[in-house]
């Protein structure tokens, strides 16, 4: 890895030199003018289905990768057993040697209870580290991963819940600081909790409507010094509606809308001496966090809907064999601009689904532009549920 930066400590120092264009780019793609949290990529769509369609997937009809959109749906899988992998290069405008790798696998105990795991794991590739005067200090990779368990129950035959349970590892600094103290960074560790929720009712000949959400990264501040500054996790919250329409015997349409919002405090205005002229105190616990904000953007309500980001997406499948996707994300400019259409396409073979996504971002010289996403899926263990696509 050439250049990049991170938001942490012990990550923008002379060691990580030379900095060049990511010094505008956010892991998430997002521009610095993001609201700020650590460990972005908790909220990077990992699979190639929902980052063809815009990364909308809260409501879509239940697959493996559930265990990253909406925990609950793994109540609704088909088959017994579950298991995808998903590796997508990440920022490769950028830099050649990022990737995001994410392991998901699901277990139905019975009819109505589920459970889930997966792994999603950040590679930064290798970096050269120097000191002061560039004399070499060897190399370093730094990385990020977290492990997830997941409990899903259906209630009834439309309804279910799901709660999850999340580790977090970001070493993404094993060098000291200059400080004045000599203090030594550290990785950080956190843990965190998901809380979600899927509704599906059929209606017409062979229709389906849908309605999901998922409340994630609910969890412990974190830190890279024993004595350094605790930050927020991405806390998100994420709507979704999906609604799919039977064609015929061999043609099926899903038309999906997402919406997303951290759930973090947005920074205030300050002035020269630090004292704040307009929003709120950004330096809170996390529930204060949570629930501050959703209303203390310095702008106001306005700037409030700014923070919200959309993903609107279409899915077309032919005789439930292959598969078409297209979609578009908006996230406003002053909160991040990032801003793309997406497309790809799905086969499925036997138990085995294979699926490829491609991100056209619309900006000039954005760092996601040409992101490419694999994953490729198995079924077994026999089914319980009716099929559903």
């Amino acid at each position: 890895m050439k250049f990049f930066t991170f938001r942490g400590l012990a990550i923008i120092t002379p060691f990580l030199l030379p900095i060049a264009a990511a010094a505008q780019t956010n892991t998430n793609g997002s521009n610095v003018n993001a609201i700020p949290t650590e460990v972005p990529f908790l909220n990077i769509s990992p699979d190639s289905r929902s980052g063809a369609m815009g990364d909308a997937g809260v409501a879509l009809s239940p697959d493996v990768n559930a265990n990253f959109w909406n925990p609950s749906k793994l109540a609704f899988l088909e088959s017994n057993d579950a298991l995808s992998v998903s590796y997508s290069p990440w920022l490769r405008h950028l830099v050649p040697d990022i990737s995001l790798s994410y392991l998901s696998y699901a277990h139905k105990i019975d009819e109505r209870n589920t459970i889930g795991a997966s792994l999603r794991y950040f590679n930064y590739g290798s970096i050269q580290l120097t000191d002061d005067n560039t004399n070499d200090q060897g190399t370093y990779t730094p990385n990020e991963y977290s492990l997830d368990v997941s409990f899903a129950r259906k209630f009834g035959d439309n309804f279910s819940l799901g709660l999850t349970a999340r580790y977090i590892h970001s070493n993404i600094s094993s060098i000291s600081f200059a400080t004045g103290s000599s203090q030594a960074a550290k990785a950080g560790n956190a843990f965190a909790a998901d809380v979600s929720l899927y509704y599906t009712a059929p209606y017409g000949d062979g229709n389906t409507f849908a309605f999901g959400t998922h409340i994630s990264n609910i969890g412990t501040k974190i830190s890279y010094s024993d004595v350094g500054n605790k930050y927020f996790l991405p806390a998100n919250l994420k709507l979704g509606v999906a609604n799919t329409w039977q064609l015929d015997d061999v043609n099926e349409f899903t038309a999906t809308f997402d919406i997303n919002k951290l759930l973090v405090p947005t920074p205030p205005l300050r002035d020269v001496n630090g004292n704040i002229i307009k929003g709120k105190d950004d330096n809170v616990s996390v529930p204060a966090g949570l629930f501050q904000s959703f209303g203390d953007a310095p702008g106001g309500f306005s700037e409030e809907l700014k923070e919200i980001s959309f993903s609107p997406g279409v899915e077309y499948w032919y005789n439930k064999q292959f598969a078409v996707r297209a979609g578009y994300f908006y996230e406003n400019p002053s909160k991040g601009d990032r801003h793309y259409v997406t497309m790809g396409i799905g086969f499925k073979y036997s138990v085995f689904d294979f699926d490829f996504s491609y991100l056209a971002a619309s900006q000039q010289n954005s760092a996601l532009a040409n992101t490419l996403r694999f994953t490729l899926s198995a079924s077994f263990g026999g089914t319980t549920n009716a099929s559903r696509r």
